[in-house]
């Protein structure tokens, strides 16, 4: 397993080990960790009752990583934001806060850019530059948390990046956000997309995380699911499908697959026939998204008789679905589409 020697990345008990190996006293622990998964400080200067002793034992050996706002923009539809943040080394990555009747909901990234290569999204156009630290993923929904004043209740780790394909990271993140001694975000509260890394999905579900499970699916059969998604050319629909149940089985929770409905490509009724019969007595949920347009692709989104079609097509066979509600239009919303932009801006001065 992986070991992340940043503070803000570190479990209490590692930080107990450090500064006890330090010289200093276990329960500075507790403060240090209250400090940053609580009270959401920036720097170790704002821990006002920790020696400076201990501050300067932690940073002699360990950075204090996190991001900072570069930009911020806000929907005039629905109040959505969109923030860009900058990362330690110079990479960015994106983050978006949905403001829901039920709470506040944070979609973070876990990479800064993606290897994927889903055809339909921004955020793989410029490649995968690295793996976020868990400390990084924290600190896009603790720097939001700061700038609303406002509890985040729900997160999603749905951003730029396949969160599977930085999966230690991922479950420590999960572990500091959902602990008692941090924002304490209940885990039935979080929600992580994969485009399917079926080996991964076992992992995941052999931990028994009461995560809500999303797959990105965007397909009906094989065929269609190659041209979208080049995942697809080394896990089956038929071996994906074994592995979200398995999911189920072993968490008890159930499945959601995002399914984006791309005009002509996958929008017609007998894909829709058939993705019921794909999902056919699973406990599952299938979340119908109308495909944000990225200029750089020639998929267009589906017309809205056509998706509404496809969905009664799954509700007449009792399939548990809705059409996503399209937030934050007006800002550039779609994964990917503001930090490649803020790239190509900086390129040019």
């Amino acid at each position: 397993m992986e070991k992340w020697m940043d503070i803000r990345s570190m479990t209490k008990e590692e930080l107990e080990e450090t500064l006890q190996g330090a010289g200093e006293k276990k329960f500075r622990a507790a403060q240090v960790y209250g400090w940053l998964h609580q009270k959401l400080v920036r720097t170790m200067e704002e821990m006002t009752n920790v020696p400076l002793s201990c501050k300067e034992a932690l940073l002699k050996e360990h950075p204090l990583y996190g991001v900072t706002e570069l930009e911020r923009q806000v929907s005039a539809i629905d109040g959505t934001m969109k923030f860009l943040f900058g990362l330690h080394d110079g990479n960015t990555v994106e983050s978006v806060l949905m403001r829901y009747k039920h709470g506040n909901s944070v979609c973070i990234s876990s990479q800064a850019g993606c290897r994927m290569g889903c055809r339909f999204c921004a955020s793989t156009l410029l490649g995968l530059e690295r793996n976020l630290y868990p400390s990084e993923m924290l600190d896009q929904i603790y720097a939001i948390q700061r700038a609303t004043g406002e509890r985040v209740s729900h997160v999603v780790v749905m951003g730029t990046g396949e969160p599977f394909d930085n999966f230690e990271a991922l479950c420590r993140m999960i572990e500091i956000v959902s602990g008692k001694e941090g924002l304490n975000i209940g885990q039935r509260n979080l929600t992580v997309s994969t485009c399917g890394l079926v080996p991964e999905i076992y992992r995941f579900a052999d931990r028994n995380p009461q995560v809500t499970l999303a797959i990105s699916l965007h397909a009906s059969n094989d065929r269609v699911r190659r041209e979208l998604m080049p995942v697809a050319n080394k896990y089956s629909l038929e071996e994906l499908m074994e592995a979200a149940n398995y999911y189920v089985s072993h968490t008890g929770r159930r499945i959601t697959f995002e399914y984006s409905l791309v005009k002509g490509v996958n929008d017609h009724k007998e894909q829709a026939r058939e993705l019921a019969e794909l999902v056919r007595g699973m406990n599952c949920h299938i979340n119908l998204i109308p495909v944000n347009p990225v200029k750089e692709r020639e998929y267009e989104q589906s017309e809205q008789k056509h998706v509404a079609a496809f969905r009664r097509m799954l509700e007449k066979r009792h399939i548990q679905v809705t059409v996503r509600r399209e937030m934050g239009r007006d800002i550039s919303a779609a994964c990917g589409q503001l930090r490649k932009g803020y790239k190509e801006r900086s390129r040019n001065v």
